[in-house]
């Protein structure tokens, strides 16, 4: 097979673009580079993404098995000629027997794969073609669907237990050795040997990674659109939260108590199909395990989502229907599914990779939406954890060692002795005591920056072996029993024991209660808004959650390379507010692994732009050799004229534009953006979506200028919205902006359509749509640089000054601060132009937008239409011209 294709299957005509994508990514896959390609948005790239990749494993996998059909051709010719002509008498007839034994062992294990191939196929086939099979399946489901409800009515007479016994599945097992081998990970669950069957070898397959579950069901949709939809093995992953069908575990609400729930859940299973103390399993009632989780069934599902291609959505309805996890069903999937669609935690974290069975050895990667990849590896690795989860852990846990340290072994006390003792020290470092109310206790105001060595000497924990406590946490899973142990005793944190009925276990743990309460009622008595009640209840279920789930976090970036990250000490006044954060700084050491595991690694994006930072901090760093690397970039759909980007220097009274942190608070400065806006809203149609840099700067423009009565007269033109804080807000927002648009339209009133403030990283400088006349125009007021006097990005700068080369007289640290900048400038333009009969002008209000540097970081398609304007009179003529002509344009093709 030639490393490239002419031709691809598609829905529609391809565009050039998409054919050159296509071809681009095609050759890299066959010859296993890192790609880095950047795609804009409107121009089709996840169908390009689906027909290039999926053609390439097409044609690898007949090319594989042709290879696999001519060896065992060879093998089997060559054991038919191989008559007995030797005899003992020869020195060679070892080697002779030694040589035909591994032909007939080479031929066997081709045969064996052969076999299982067409086994794998014939049951595809026969399950996407066989309406008669999928009948019989759901008169089967329908039937367990009859006993599951028998089991509930019977679980409902179970008469309840002394609390003893009852608290059997909160003890720590017995945890007698440090070694991992002499311990049986039960990490995924529910795979025990009732479950062997089910696993399967895993195919050559690709896995489709983006940042949302929305992101990836738009990718499921256009999967279904395009021509392999009925012969691609595709399965989608989600976490416990998205999957889980059994109401019983979905109402717990929060992901914690779900996959804690889950976990026990499968524990029981296990326990129920292994009994270890007979004797002791008759004492209580029979433990709860999940009805969906059966082999039967689970060997049903994951047959039906291998058959077609259903979004998360859909997976739920099948596990309704076929009465199965969609959860575990996926999972089982996995191993002969040819392409995996999963959020990216699941593949870039690798303890979350693990327990999701995805295994990368030889396969494909495609990040999309990477344009954030490096942030987003630094944020899943980072941890961070405040005064109050400190002091709630510590509370929690004195609490479980105290009520079952007669029934706890010797080693478990010994780490749960020392888990104690690092938090009490961590609590230190902050400041303050264990023991205390933590709102109570103030600290001195300050933050410090540590080496990880360093803030494990100063906390005085250097001593601790942090690889031997994680093991601990991982293989006595304590985490979860203290979870479950808070949730039983200080009920969902909404109501908790009444103090009347302290009775013998009550007593034990009213400790715990009353500090809860102290916490809860702190926290109430704070004046809450209306409007915040609801985020108070969910405060409140985080408040009664057991927070050692993000200790063991902590605890687990503790084990990173002293060079690698920082720890930060920030004290805020109070202990509540302060916190301790692990600062992963070289992203590259979690990412290496993903490139050398992997025969291709595909990162995508609509705006890639600068990617310089991507090939230095993530690529060349991890060890990628520069001949590995491949880039493309590719141009709009969209024609030339569609589309007028403008850097303005000066305003209409001559002021020049200059949002540097010492000039943008000049009243000059504001008066001379308010300006310019009223200038655009009078030759701008329908929506103008205006970003500045900050929530901050935004609400000292809009003060100033409801002062001077710049406001009122751009309310005049255009009604104005404001993004909200609140993410709950947006969608609301948004509506009535675009209903505004459409009356205006439509009516013949004052108003020429709608005005939006927006932030630049906000809520809708990703993700949302300006197309058409949501977006007929986009301006950018200043150059969001990030804040230069953070002390995480000060300690980022220095990583990288000190381990990345410079390159044209610019330190790694000064391009990081401009890359960040534009890469979300990038991101907020890129909002405007959505398809190919769209039209937009891109209005960048700054001098420094004018320097060469600066303009070459912008999207390619965008740089090359762009137009300097040190006056604004030019600039203001171009942008009127633009919009008269497209109105005679859209009158032409009305009138014809």
């Amino acid at each position: 097979m030639e490393s490239g294709r002419d031709t691809f299957p598609f829905p529609y005509q391809p565009y050039d673009i998409q054919e050159q994508f296509m071809q681009a990514l095609y050759r890299a896959l066959d010859q296993g580079k890192v790609g880095i390609f950047e795609s804009p948005t409107g121009t089709g790239k996840s169908l390009s993404l689906i027909c290039g990749a999926l053609s390439w494993l097409r044609d690898y996998d007949e090319k594989k098995r042709q290879e696999a059909a001519a060896l065992l051709q060879e093998g089997e010719a060559a054991l038919s000629t191989s008559t007995t002509t030797s005899s003992s008498a020869e020195p060679d007839w070892i080697t002779d027997f030694v040589q035909k034994k591994a032909e007939r062992d080479l031929v066997s294990k081709l045969k064996e794969e052969d076999l299982k191939r067409k086994k794998r196929e014939e049951r595809l086939e026969m399950i996407r073609n066989n309406a008669q099979l999928k009948y019989a399946l759901k008169r089967k489901s329908h039937e367990d669907d009859e006993a599951f409800k028998l089991l509930q009515l019977s679980k409902e007479d179970q008469a309840e237990v002394p609390g003893d016994q009852e608290d059997e599945e909160h003890i720590v097992a017995e945890y007698e050795s440090d070694d991992d081998s002499k311990s049986k990970s039960r990490l995924l669950g529910g795979e025990d040997e009732e479950d062997d069957e089910l696993v399967e070898e895993h195919v050559t397959k690709i896995y489709y990674c983006s940042r949302t579950h929305s992101q990836l069901a738009q990718f499921v949709h256009e999967v279904q659109k395009s021509p392999f939809s009925k012969d691609i093995s595709l399965v989608t992953l989600g976490s416990r939260q998205n999957l889980c069908i059994n109401e019983e575990v979905r109402r717990l609400g929060s992901i914690q108590r779900i996959n804690d729930r889950c976990m026990e859940m499968q524990k029981n299973k296990h326990e129920k199909q292994h009994p270890e103390d007979g004797a002791k399993r008759k004492r209580g009632p029979a433990k709860s395990v999940c009805p969906f989780n059966k082999a039967s069934a689970l060997q049903q599902m994951r047959d039906e989502v291998l058959g077609s291609v259903y979004d998360i959505e859909q997976l739920m309805k099948v596990g309704k229907e076929t009465h199965s996890c969609p959860y575990y069903a996926t999972r089982l999937a996995v191993p002969p599914a040819q392409l995996v669609v999963l959020p990216y935690q699941m593949v870039l974290h690798e303890a979350t990779r693990r327990a999701a069975g995805v295994q990368l050895k030889d396969q494909v990667v495609i990040i999309d939406e990477a344009h954030n990849l490096s942030d987003t590896l630094s944020c899943i690795h980072s941890s961070e954890l405040n005064g109050s989860q400190l002091c709630r852990a510590h509370s929690q846990l004195t609490q479980y060692a105290d009520r079952y340290r007669s029934r706890l072994k010797a080693k478990n006390l010994m780490y749960i002795k020392q888990i104690l003792f690092a938090i009490e020290r961590l609590v230190r470092v902050l400041g303050g005591k264990v023991g205390q109310n933590p709102q109570s206790q103030n600290t001195q105001t300050g933050t410090e920056m540590h080496t990880i060595n360093n803030f494990l000497f100063k906390a005085e924990v250097d001593n601790i072996n942090w690889f031997k406590l994680q093991r601990y946490f991982e293989k006595s899973m304590i985490s979860r029993k203290l979870s479950g142990f808070v949730e039983k005793y200080a009920g969902s944190g909404v109501t908790l024991h009444a103090q009347n009925s302290l009775n013998k276990e009550n007593r034990r743990t009213e400790g715990l209660l009353n500090y809860l309460k102290t916490l809860k009622s702190n926290q109430n008595s704070a004046s809450v808004a209306q409007a915040d009640l609801q985020e108070s209840a969910e405060a409140e279920k985080v408040l009664s959650a057991s927070p050692m789930m993000q200790i063991e976090g902590f605890f687990l970036a503790l084990t990173n390379t002293n060079a690698d990250g920082r720890v930060v000490v920030h004290r805020e006044g109070t202990l509540s507010e302060s916190s301790v954060k692990f600062l992963l700084l070289n992203p590259a050491v979690h990412f290496a692994e993903v490139l050398k595991e992997c025969r291709s690694v595909i990162i995508a994006g609509g705006t890639m732009q600068p990617v310089s930072d991507f090939k230095e901090e993530l690529l060349l760093s991890a060890g990628v050799g520069q001949e590995r690397i491949v880039e493309f970039t590719c141009g709009h759909v969209i024609p030339p004229e569609n589309i007028l980007p403008i850097v303005m220097s000066s305003g209409p009274s001559g002021q020049e534009l200059d949002f540097t942190f010492q000039s943008r608070d000049l009243p000059s400065m504001m008066d001379e953006t308010g300006r310019i806006l009223s200038n655009i809203c009078n030759v701008v149609p329908g929506g103008v979506v205006c970003f500045f840099p900050s929530y901050e700067y935004l609400r000292r423009i809009i003060c100033h200028w409801e002062a001077s009565g710049a406001l009122t007269r751009l309310s005049t033109k255009k009604k104005i919205f404001q993004e909200p804080k609140k993410a709950n807000l947006v969608e609301q927002v948004l509506s009535e902006f675009s209903r505004c648009i459409q009356r205006s339209a439509q009516e013949s009133s004052g108003l020429t359509g709608a005005l939006l403030f927006s932030v630049v990283g906000g809520k809708m400088s990703e993700g949302i749509n300006f197309s058409d006349d949501l977006g007929r125009c986009v301006v950018m007021v200043g150059m969001p640089y990030p804040n230069i006097k953070s002390p995480e990005l000060q300690e980022k700068m220095s990583y990288l000054n000190k381990h990345l080369p410079h390159s044209h007289g610019r330190s790694p640290g000064q391009a990081l601060v401009e890359n960040l900048c534009m890469k979300a400038v990038n991101q907020s333009i890129g909002r405007a132009i959505r398809h190919r009969g769209d039209y937009s002008a891109i209005v960048l209000c700054d001098r420094r937008y004018s320097r060469p540097a600066t303009l070459s970081k912008l999207p390619a398609w965008i740089r090359s239409r762009t137009s300097t304007h040190a006056t604004f009179g030019p600039a203001f003529a171009s942008l009127r011209k633009f919009f008269v002509e497209k109105k005679q344009q859209q009158v032409f093709l009305n009138g014809s």
